[in-house]
């Protein structure tokens, strides 16, 4: 059983129209919270916007029966102030249990009538069933509804600007021999699991061999560049490499056991990674070669990051995912787009 919007007052709640937020603070909790204020007061935006919630909600299960869920309103809210603040849920848990503004925008009562806490794990849960077409519908909505608001004439020109900035990733700073560190603990991690589910032998010892890596790994990482002993890559090499083996050797006895694709994925995946790091630091550090940036991955958990050097002081380097952003006169995106490799806007 899932609501929309309550829109039934809590004993000691403040009506959503009625909350007081500063127009003059320079933060930005109030200035996303007014976006919210503004459609939830405007009944046709209100009524557009539940219409788009109510559908996109599981629209074939009968949201009638069952135990209470979260209402959409509520995971709305919280989606879009982590969606604006850039925060982490640990901080979004913080302002949803102690942040009076957001509590009143989420609809609880006052303090010691209304003591519900929200748990990080259920924020991730519901947070996670919004997609991103519908935060783009909610996005068009707000834009609407603000230009309304601005009593801006409708057929009037816009007056835009394009600006970018760099989303980053949480990933630490990569280099190939410790993305090979990284690939070849998790095909030895999945790998144990994968075997041990179907009474595959192999990999009793899977965490000697993790920890083996990390003192090659350690043995490599410590020298500077230009003095690393070529004995002790090679050695890391070596010993990574027959992981790698092993991985491929369990591979072909999972899919005689009948393991499925889905189950041996993961295997496979970071499999690659450790096979294409195990080139790149042979020709790097034994060969002398230069490695081209095309061939370099980043991140062999977060794969779409990318290195970006826009030249900024005290920033010389970001990794993450450029966004494209287009915001119109009036201080509303109006659009955002992704800008792939190789110049493509998605």
């Amino acid at each position: 059983m899932r609501k929309v919007i309550d829109l039934q007052l809590r004993l000691g709640s403040i009506p959503i129209e009625k909350i007081d937020l500063d127009a003059r603070s320079r933060d930005d909790i109030p200035a996303v919270l007014r976006g919210l204020q503004l459609v939830y007061t405007d009944k046709t935006s209100r009524a557009q916007l539940i219409d788009l919630l109510d559908a996109h909600f599981r629209p074939g299960i009968d949201r009638k029966v069952g135990r209470p869920g979260m209402e959409m309103w509520r995971i709305l809210v919280l989606a879009v102030l982590k969606q604006g603040l850039g925060c982490d849920f640990d901080l979004l848990q913080e302002l949803a249990n102690q942040h009076g503004a957001v509590r009143d925008m989420l609809g609880h009562g006052a303090k010691g009538l209304d003591d519900e806490r929200y748990e990080r794990r259920v924020l991730m849960d519901n947070i996670a069933l919004l997609s991103p077409e519908l935060l783009s519908g909610v996005n068009r909505l707000v834009v609407s509804a603000g230009h309304a608001a601005a009593k801006r004439k409708p057929g009037t020109a816009l007056e835009a600007r394009c600006d970018s900035f760099v989303v980053e990733t949480n990933v630490h700073f990569p280099t190939d021999v410790n993305l090979l560190l990284d690939a070849t603990r998790c095909v030895t991690r999945e790998a144990h699991a994968a075997c041990a589910k179907y009474g595959i032998g192999g990999w009793r010892q899977h965490k000697h061999l993790t920890e083996k890596a990390r003192k090659l790994f350690g043995a490599v990482s410590t020298a500077r560049r230009w003095k690393a002993r070529p004995d002790a890559v090679s050695s890391y090499l070596e010993f990574c490499g027959r992981i790698a083996e092993k991985a491929e050797a369990s591979l072909a006895e999972l899919e005689r056991a009948g393991a499925s694709e889905a189950e041996t994925a993961s295997i496979r995946r970071f499999l690659d990674h450790a096979r294409r790091q195990l080139d790149q630091i042979d020709r790097r550090l034994l060969k002398g070669e230069a490695i081209p940036h095309d061939e370099k991955v980043f991140s062999v958990f977060e794969e779409h990051t990318r290195w970006i050097s826009k030249g900024k002081a005290g920033r010389s380097v970001e990794l993450g995912v450029p966004l494209c952003i287009v915001e119109d006169q009036h201080q509303f995106i109006l659009d955002h787009r992704i800008m792939w490799k190789g110049g493509d806007v998605d």
